[in-house]
């Protein structure tokens, strides 16, 4: 018996998809390119070209598809950190403030010196004109110091006899005409005792230290004792021949610089006081001076 044939369905042909052997290539090119990268990004980064490294980084960003690169801001760009990159425009001019303050205090410090000066001429005023009233304003010569004011007892007539720390007739004079002058005021006062600068040993004393500082200690004694200055505002000093007057060179330099000075010690800051010589520059010092010569301190 004949078997019926059966239909089949119409199938369409479909073709088997072709297998790629080559895929691995892509692979290992990508890693070669991703190694290539790396090794040149570690090898910038080992440079200290931070352009260069600026320029590969922006390159390598735009490269893998970001449009915009920006460096983070976190670390110095400098070689070294601290430093500035380019010096300013705008050249460095100190506070207004500062600059005045500075310029105040200097002005300050002249006006509180003038003031200072002119009390002290009120006080030289004062003394001079005692010692004029009894005919001695010749007696006492007046100069400026970064002490303060400083009355020298130099004497045509002598103040101290050769080697001697007792005062003359004409000294006791002086020392009594300025006392009252001294004993009114509420300066502290140094006495202080000075030799000519003979290279002879005094008669009667060791040394011109001992000579300088009796005649100090005799002019103290006199204006606490018979004067009324206080005790607590006297103090004495013994220079022997370190502080000459005038040049001993010069005649009659040896009475000037056998002297006693009192010093009208300014309670006035220092650097009010290291003002006062140069204010007082322009004729405070008295026009006597001794032309005899002597020999002995």
């Amino acid at each position: 018996m004949a078997h019926p044939v059966r239909s089949r369905r119409h199938r369409p042909h479909e073709e088997e998809e072709h297998e790629n052997h080559e895929r691995w290539m892509v692979t290992y090119a990508d890693m070669i390119t991703l190694l290539m990268v790396l090794f040149i990004v570690l090898f910038a980064m080992g440079q200290t070209d931070v352009e260069k490294f600026k320029a590969l980084k922006a390159s390598l960003a735009v490269g893998f598809g970001q449009e915009s690169a920006v460096l983070d801001g976190s670390s110095s760009l400098l070689q070294q950190p601290g430093t500035q990159a380019v010096t300013q425009v705008a050249p460095k001019v100190p506070r207004p403030v500062a600059a005045d303050g500075q310029v105040d205090r200097t002005v300050a410090t002249r006006n509180a010196a003038r003031r200072e000066l002119a009390r002290l001429r009120t006080v030289e005023a004062r003394i001079r004109q005692a010692l004029r009233q009894r005919g001695l304003e010749s007696d006492v010569r007046t100069t400026y110091d970064e002490r303060g004011l400083v009355v020298s007892l130099v004497s045509k007539h002598v103040v101290f006899r050769n080697d001697l720390a007792t005062l003359s007739a004409r000294g006791e004079r002086v020392v009594d005409a300025v006392g009252p002058v001294l004993a009114d005021l509420p300066d502290r006062l140094e006495i202080a005792g000075n030799t000519n600068q003979v290279d002879v040993r005094p008669a009667y004393f060791d040394t011109d230290w001992d000579l300088s500082s009796a005649r100090a200690v005799t002019v103290l004694r006199r204006l606490e004792e018979r004067l009324g200055v206080r005790t607590d505002r006297l103090s004495v000093a013994g220079y022997g021949r370190t502080r000459p007057l005038v040049d001993p060179a010069r005649r009659g330099s040896q009475v000037v610089n056998k002297r006693v000075d009192i010093v009208v010690l300014s309670p006035a800051e220092a650097s009010v006081r290291e003002l006062l010589p140069e204010l007082a520059a322009d004729g405070t010092r008295s026009p006597a001076t001794p032309t005899t010569s002597g020999d002995a301190s």
